[in-house]
């Protein structure tokens, strides 16, 4: 799995970052998930490998401008690309309705069929090679957080339980190794019963804005990374506050707490300036979490790239 950050910026894009939007890939394949959309998103696109035609899904975490202004624009060009594959996106309600107004005022017909899912009802959805569960957040505006994970795995097969059943070896083995469930002597036999997995599912929670990390305790459970915004440093705790914004001490005290051994922070106000010699600085944020978080930290930057191995170490891709 491969994380590829197309905006970093709280608000308003600034000259070096855009507003937020994330892309996962998944680990085969060209198969990727955006989340969040703000403003620009799909020119980001353009400086990236990634394909629209490769796009299966895409999440919004709340209904704030920085978070899905560039989505109609790019639909409009997926569909203008050639895209005709159906396309789902998760969204609270009001990104619907807000769509198809903007749909209808445009005269927009997009070549392909969109399903959308409200995020609102916290579904938990599968995909071919991922699955998404959905969790509920803090903000002005309903939030949510949607934790991705892998559900195909390298797995050997348990011949000792295999023999113990007395199923033969053929094409039942292959179907089993494969992920289906088969029928043997009258019985329903579950294909993850006979399988050894060398490694645990790779799980990453991507959060939406939230000024209480603590309600991402469930999602967290098994996961390996964690990406959360930190809007501000610990000195502006009371404007996070007043606008439902985490700040870097608390989102890294809450990882440290349920011992997640990766954060990415992201969604920094414009105050916060890349030179480590200004100030305020990125650099305040990075040195205010590492007070708290012993874990392995990381600052996203606009187009900033991170892999999961199978083996779940986190690292972040040097720039070709």
């Amino acid at each position: 799995m491969k994380l590829i950050f197309l905006g970093t910026s709280a608000g308003v894009p600034t000259k070096q970052r855009n507003v937020s939007g994330v892309a996962l890939r998944e680990s085969k394949g060209k198969g990727w998930y955006l989340i969040d959309c703000g403003e620009g998103t799909q020119h980001q696109v353009l400086h990236t490998k990634l394909s629209f035609h490769s796009l299966k899904a895409i999440f919004i975490t709340h209904v704030h401008g920085d978070h899905c202004y560039g989505l109609p624009g790019l639909l409009a060009s997926a569909g203008m690309g050639g895209r005709t594959a159906p396309l789902t996106i998760v969204a609270p309600a009001g990104i619907k309705a807000w769509l198809d107004a903007t749909f209808d005022a445009t005269q927009l017909c997009l070549p392909f069929a969109l399903e959308f899912i409200a995020s609102d009802n916290l579904p938990s959805l599968e995909f071919e090679n991922m699955a998404v569960a959905t969790f509920g957040l803090s903000h002005r505006a309903p939030s949510y957080a949607y934790g991705f994970t892998e559900t195909k795995m390298d797995a050997a097969l348990d011949v000792d339980k295999l023999a113990q059943k007395g199923i033969p070896r053929g094409p039942l083995w292959g179907q089993l190794k494969q992920g289906f469930d088969v029928e043997f002597g009258g019985e329903r036999l579950k294909s993850h019963e006979f399988l050894i997995f060398k490694h645990k599912p790779r799980k990453v929670v991507i959060a939406g804005d939230n000024d209480r990390p603590d309600l991402l305790y469930e999602a967290c459970a098994g996961a390996q990374v964690l990406v959360h915004e930190a809007t501000y440093t610990e000195a502006m705790a009371e404007k996070a506050g007043d606008v439902g914004h985490s700040y870097a001490k608390l989102v890294a005290a809450f990882t440290e707490s349920v011992a997640l051994p990766n954060l990415v922070l992201t969604h920094f106000s414009p105050r916060y300036q890349l030179s480590p010699h200004a100030s305020p600085s990125i650099e305040d944020i990075r040195k205010e979490a590492q007070s708290v978080y012993s874990g392995s930290l990381y600052l996203a930057r606009d187009f900033s790239e991170y892999s999961l191995d199978k083996t779940g170490r986190f690292y972040e891709v040097a720039g070709e």
